[in-house]
């Protein structure tokens, strides 16, 4: 069984950071993309950013130049910097893990995989 698990969410005042952390188990062969998304209350869920397998990136507009994804090894973890946080960054972060490849007992099946989402708060 494939599993996400985030960490890292909590509280900060504006203009604080905070590191998110996922990391995905499992018998895993490989992974395509890894990344972010985000969901405030009363919006649909959005893009923060993403990682390829190469290394390739894409951020939102609102993040650029304040958060940083990285995956070290083009491994089965990733990790989202967040600096210079704003109120309106408040939202349930998930992780996803796309295109990941896994044993399932009986062969390989490729499926994308969500975490459970952890919560940031940025207030004052």
């Amino acid at each position: 069984q494939v599993q996400l698990v985030e960490s890292g969410g909590g509280l900060v005042q504006p203009g604080g950071s905070l590191r998110l952390s996922c990391a995905a188990s499992g018998t895993i062969f490989s992974t395509d993309i890894m990344g972010w998304y985000r969901q405030a209350p009363g919006k649909q869920r959005e893009l923060v950013a993403i990682i390829s397998s190469r290394g390739s990136t894409n951020y939102a507009d609102s993040v650029k130049g304040r958060f940083t994804i990285s995956r070290p090894n083009a491994g089965n973890t990733v990790f989202l910097q967040m600096n210079s946080l704003k109120p309106e960054d408040t939202a349930v972060y998930y992780c996803k893990a796309e295109g990941l490849t896994a044993w399932n007992g009986s062969g390989y099946r490729t499926n994308d995989y969500w975490g459970q989402g952890t919560q940031v708060t940025v207030s004052s």
